[in-house]
């Protein structure tokens, strides 16, 4: 059965893997990709616009589906060598989180509902994917 989960990253960076068909998590790291399996469902949540910034965006950016393979890395100079995995990205618009907070389990109910985001890459239930999903395609 195929997992869901949601990734963490500001926009700026999320628009990057988007136009090369690629995801990236934790700086980087490979172990937190290699949770993902192939026809797992992913979405970008970017709380700002661009890295570090305080440009705060807090919404839904991309939604795709894992390809099958492994995580890889890739050399983007300067001694920068993070791991990626390879995602089918689809037609999607952002959507802000803040509409949404009441209707997913995990944030429903939850003041810190941010504090999961943190760990950059988490799990979520197909329930809130499926809010998540029609968010961001208008439905």
């Amino acid at each position: 059965m195929n997992k869901s989960w949601i990734a963490v990253a500001s926009a700026e960076h999320v628009q990057r893997g988007r136009a090369a068909g690629f995801m990236q998590v934790c700086h980087g790291k490979g172990g937190p990709l290699r949770r993902l399996r192939a026809g797992d469902r992913v979405v970008y949540y970017s709380p700002t616009v661009t890295f570090g910034g305080k440009d705060r965006l807090q919404a839904f950016t991309a939604l795709g589906i894992v390809r099958a393979g492994e995580p890889y890395q890739y050399d983007m100079g300067g001694g920068f060598v993070p791991f990626r995995r390879d995602v089918d990205w689809q037609e999607a618009q952002p959507a802000s989180i803040l509409p949404l907070l009441e209707r997913l389990a995990l944030t429903a109910g939850k003041k810190n509902w941010g504090y999961g985001f943190r760990f950059g890459l988490l799990e979520i239930c197909t329930e809130d994917m499926a809010v998540i999903e029609a968010a961001m395609q208008g439905r």
